[in-house]
């Protein structure tokens, strides 16, 4: 018996019955032989790991621009946050952890730099509507390993296109975990670094949020998870309580009003449109200068786009500075 074959045997006996197993994969655009030692969740997990894409989380913004402070959240401890609360609420319902790390890993590749207010951007520059979870998908399927991709198992490439609201429910109950495990992680750390940046005291939190949440961030990560544990126990169904989904909601919109599109974000936002868009149009100018195509057929606004949403916030102000400030000769 292998490493691998083992670990199946003990995810088939200790999993819920509505558990993702390892052993019955969907599988691969394009088949690989068995690994002895890990399962093939396992196997995408360390995919995602060692892509320069996810290195690159560590200089993209979660809410502050190009932040420089040494506790201020990144896309890439997001990134870690999520991976945490996802384990944490599948091994409490006993569902496949592995799976939802590898989503969780990999759910935010294709984010712009400059966050939010990125993705605005690049839909402007693009004429259609840039989506950052399809640039994530379009990131392990098409982009990483020079245009070989990254051969995710079709579990893992559901899970990243369908964690965000506006999609379709994802296949599996650890897709819906990391989907869930994504706005806890998200609406708890960005008030503390909203509080912590001075943009939003303790006090300025909405009374009905507060009283179903908790007034501190342990606090409303806690409640929010052991919510979500609690009324999903029933044959996979991951569930929010009324309640707790009403407050999550009401907190997600004070912090579009407040935070991610009020005045300090505003107040940058002209900044990073000058930089994207230039960005954008020199690219656009200047083809020669874009990696090639990953793909036959990608149209020229896309390889700008791939190119462009992939730079860190400092890269592309380095890049900017490059290209558009004048520096003196003498």
């Amino acid at each position: 018996m292998t490493v691998r074959s083992r670990t199946e045997s003990i995810e088939d006996a200790v999993l819920a019955p509505w558990a993702t197993r390892s052993a019955d994969t969907r599988g691969r655009n394009r088949p690989l032989p068995p690994d002895d030692l890990r399962t093939e969740f396992q196997r995408d997990r360390d995919r995602v790991l060692h892509t320069k894409s996810f290195r690159r989380l560590k200089h993209k913004t979660q809410v502050f621009l190009a932040p420089e402070g040494d506790h201020v959240r990144t896309r890439l401890t997001h990134t870690l946050e999520v991976a945490q609360v996802a384990r944490t609420i599948c091994r409490a319902l006993r569902l496949n952890e592995d799976l939802v790390e590898a989503i969780a890993l990999a759910h935010d590749l294709g984010h712009t730099p400059f966050g939010h207010i990125g993705e605005e951007i690049l839909t402007r520059c693009m004429g259609r509507r840039f989506e950052h979870n399809r640039q994530s998908l379009r990131v392990v399927e098409v982009l990483e390993r020079d245009g070989e991709g990254l051969n995710l198992t079709s579990e893992v490439r559901d899970g990243i296109l369908n964690h965000t609201w506006r999609m379709p429910e994802p296949a599996t109950a650890e897709a819906m975990v990391a989907r869930w495990a994504d706005r806890i992680a998200y609406v708890n750390h960005d008030v503390d670094d909203a509080i912590r940046a001075g943009v939003l005291k303790p006090d300025d939190l909405p009374p009905e949020v507060v009283d179903v949440l908790g007034h501190t961030h342990g606090e409303r990560l806690d409640r929010t998870i052991r919510a979500l544990v609690a009324s999903s126990s029933e044959a996979g169904a991951i569930r929010m309580p009324a309640e707790t989904a009403e407050a999550m909601s009401a907190l997600r919109a004070f912090l579009f009003e407040r935070v991610y599109l009020g005045p300090v974000a505003r107040g940058e936002e002209g900044k990073a449109s000058a930089i994207l868009e230039s960005l954008f149009a020199w690219y656009t100018d200047h083809p020669d200068e874009l990696p090639a195509a990953r793909r036959p057929g990608d149209d020229l606004v896309q390889r700008v786009a791939d190119h462009v949403s992939g730079m860190t916030d400092r890269y592309a102000i380095r890049t900017f500075e490059r290209l558009f400030v004048p520096w003196s000769q003498l």
